[in-house]
């Protein structure tokens, strides 16, 4: 299993990165986003999907995740609306 900060490896392409998002579908599927640690022209490069079974982990928690506080838009939804 893939976790958030693993850097990892696609066996088809051999991009290597950081594990930086997972989407996990209803039927069982999971997709890694994988961030590559280069820069192309001073900038950073965009994140690629991957599925799951597709990725080798190459470093266990290469980069720690900062705090357990959830966050993004579906935390300012008011659940009583």
């Amino acid at each position: 299993m893939v976790n958030l900060g693993d850097k990892v490896r696609d066996v088809v392409t051999g991009l290597t990165g950081i594990a930086v998002g997972r989407t996990q579908y209803l039927q069982g599927c999971a997709r890694i986003a994988v961030q590559p640690q280069e820069l192309k022209d001073g900038k950073p490069v965009e994140a690629s999907w991957f599925d799951e079974p597709q990725l080798e982990v190459v470093e266990v928690g290469a980069i720690k995740p900062k705090g357990e506080k959830p966050g993004g838009p579906a935390y300012l939804v008011d659940p009583g609306r």
